[in-house]
Formats: structure tokens, sequence, C-alpha cells
């Protein structure tokens, strides 16, 4: 086996999602982040449409968000489905990131929808797993809210937000994934 197939397997059965009750408070450099968005840019991308956007949320932009976050749950669920609880999470798991990078996508109107959706998801991806090789916790939120968040993240009129990506360092000890096994999910046709 190559070296490189070793390293790209154990980086890709490593990879876990790391929620922000793990995060410690420590900051992730902007040269690690710039790093992580960097590998988001080499995902495959039909008509080379690279539908993915990116907003990078730190310091002062974390409580902005979480602010933002309780604010739209407050305005957009009825009273009979307030929950306080619900509310307060998302400005603690909002204060628990070091980092949020809000997933958005870019509408090209050239090819179908769910292409670039598939697009920006390999951009995620590339992303999830460069975290991990840096040992930087990472997980891909996608509440209802994202739908109403075109306003704080300035985006543009064929913009949308699909997704926020949470990252913090953490000293989480890895975990057996639990996976069924793969010749389960395989059919061959050699003939």
């Amino acid at each position: 086996m190559s070296a490189a197939y070793e390293t790209i397997v154990k980086i890709i059965k490593e990879r876990r999602s790391i929620f922000p009750a793990s995060y410690i408070k420590k900051e992730i450099p902007v040269e690690v982040i710039s790093q992580i968005l960097d590998t988001a840019n080499y995902a495959p991308t039909h008509k080379l449409t690279q539908p993915w956007r990116f907003v990078v949320i730190r310091k002062g932009g974390l409580a902005r968000l979480g602010a933002e976050l309780g604010r739209l749950y407050k305005n957009l669920v009825s009273p009979q489905q307030f929950l306080q609880k619900k509310f307060d999470s998302f400005a603690e798991k909002t204060e628990q990131a070091d980092c949020i990078i809000a997933i958005c996508m870019q509408v090209s109107g050239k090819i179908p929808e769910w292409e670039e959706l598939a697009a920006v998801s390999c951009a995620v991806q590339n992303m999830a797993l460069t975290a991990e090789s840096l040992k930087v916790g990472a997980y891909w939120s996608s509440p209802p809210l994202i739908d109403d968040l075109g306003e704080f993240l300035n985006l543009s009129e064929n913009e949308k937000c699909i997704g926020l990506f949470y990252m913090g360092y953490h000293n989480e000890q890895p975990w057996k994934p639990n996976r069924t096994p793969m010749e389960d999910k395989v059919r061959w046709i050699e003939g």
C-alpha cells in the first residue's frame, strides 16, 4: 500500500463529528482556518460552477450569531412550541465554538440545484477531513433556522445558507465508528 493511501484512509476512518460541548477554550489560528477552507476549493464541481460560498464567524460575531438564531427561533415558533432550553442553546453552542463557518451555496442556474448541493457537500467533506488532520473538531449543523439567515450573512439573491460548520479544539479520544459492513451496501454487475 502507498503511504498516501494509508494516510487518507486513516484520516477518513478517524473523522468524527465533534460537538461544541467538547470544545476547549483555545483559539484556532486564522492560518489553520484558511487551510481548512482552501481544501474546500478542490471539491468536484459540474461545469466548474464552484457553488460553495462560506462566511467565517469568529470572536464577537459568534455572540451575534447566537443572538440572531435565538431571535429567529423566538419569532418563528409559536408560543406553544417555544422551549426556553432550546432558545438558550443557541447562545450556548455559539459561545462554545471558536469558529463557525456558514456553509452557503450559490445557485448558478446552469445545472440542477441538487448538483450544486452535492458539490458543496463534497467541499464540506474536504473541510471535515482537513480539520481532522489538523486535530480541529468540527460538526455540520443544519437547523431549520438557516433558511432565515440570509440577511445576517449578507447573502446575494442567488445564495442560500445550507448549514453551520462548528469548529474548535478538543480533547476527545478517538472512538470506533458505528458502521455496518460495506458488503451489505454494494451490488456488483459484471456480466
